[in-house]
């Protein structure tokens, strides 16, 4: 069987069969909405803010510790000593805080933390068709940003130090129950304010349980992944090969995780608008291939007293 006559197949038996054919549509609309590239601009703007916070992390760690090799020595044999920067700068001498490096890491985390937070709100809106005329002007948009990061940065990091605690080291049993739980908590509420927050509409909440429940298993299996990864893997390497590493995994870490984020948002929209079984190559397209086009078309109204109007017309061979 050739290609073209599996694919065929596959759009026949989607029709037939309705949990292939939302399976597919979720893909389809995937690639309809190019949310791989809106997943890449997420991911670039998380990887940006993460040298900022550093810089930050260092400071206040550097105003912590100042005095106290002690302390110094204990964080070094820690989680915290793996990474190869702060590895390297506890080896070498001993940390100092900044009031100019706290200042500039500051500004410039949530200058990227705003672009992160901009970026999610332009792929959710496109995911869920928001027309740009109904979406936050310019100023607003920003200053939406600006609180959501801080809802949401403070669920993250949560989460994913409670993730890390599982994954890191071997604790005791109760303690590892603990933590997963904690992240699965903050996971739960981390999605489900995001999901609910960042689409310019508003979304019923229990149209955002699929995802949310898709996206928490995920991003708790990243989570436990990147723990381990941090003290099994990293720790290994040498200084020059362990920056590399970090700075690879962590982007591929982050880009997986946005793809992730935004395949399960698209869950949700499927399943609440209805937008399967999809047509792949049929002759004629499906009323949810209709439903979907219109949106997206409708997605281009950029001021309010433009209105798009969508027309479908059957080709004759």
């Amino acid at each position: 069987m050739s290609l073209t006559d599996a694919l065929h197949e596959l759009d026949r038996r989607q029709q037939e069969r309705p949990r292939i054919g939302f399976i597919a549509a979720v893909i389809k609309k995937f690639s309809d909405d190019q949310a791989g590239q809106l997943a890449a601009l997420i991911s670039y703007y998380a990887f940006v803010s993460l040298f900022p916070l550093l810089l930050v992390f260092v400071t206040v760690l550097g105003f912590v510790l100042q005095g106290d090799p002690d302390e110094q020595r204990r964080i070094l044999n820690g989680t915290l000593g793996q990474f190869p920067i702060l590895r390297d700068q506890l080896k070498l001498h001993s940390l100092s805080g900044s009031a100019l490096a706290l200042a500039v890491g500051i500004a410039f985390a949530l200058l990227a933390g705003v672009g992160v937070t901009n970026a999610a709100q332009n792929a959710f809106n496109r995911i869920w068709n928001v027309p740009f005329k109904h979406r936050p002007n310019f100023i607003f948009i920003r200053l939406r940003g600006l609180g959501m990061l801080g809802i949401l940065g403070a669920q993250a990091i949560v989460s994913t130090v409670a993730a890390g605690f599982v994954g890191s080291a071997s604790h005791a049993p109760l303690a590892v129950a603990g933590g997963i739980v904690v992240a699965l908590a903050f996971n739960v509420a981390l999605f489900m304010t995001a999901f609910k927050l960042l689409p310019a509409l508003d979304v019923a909440w229990r149209d955002l349980l699929p995802g949310v429940i898709v996206a928490t298993i995920g991003w708790q299996l990243l989570q436990h992944l990147g723990g381990f990864y941090i003290d099994h893997e990293l720790k290994r390497t040498g200084p020059l090969y362990g920056f590399f590493a970090l700075v690879l995994g962590l982007l591929a870490w982050l880009y997986v995780g946005a793809q992730l984020t935004l395949f399960a948002a698209e869950i949700n929209v499927v399943k609440a608008r209805r937008l399967w079984p999809r047509s792949f190559f049929s002759d004629d397209l499906l009323t949810a291939d209709k439903r979907a086009l219109t949106a997206s078309a409708e997605v281009e109204e950029r001021v309010h007293d433009e209105d798009v109007e969508v027309s479908f017309q059957r080709q004759d061979k």
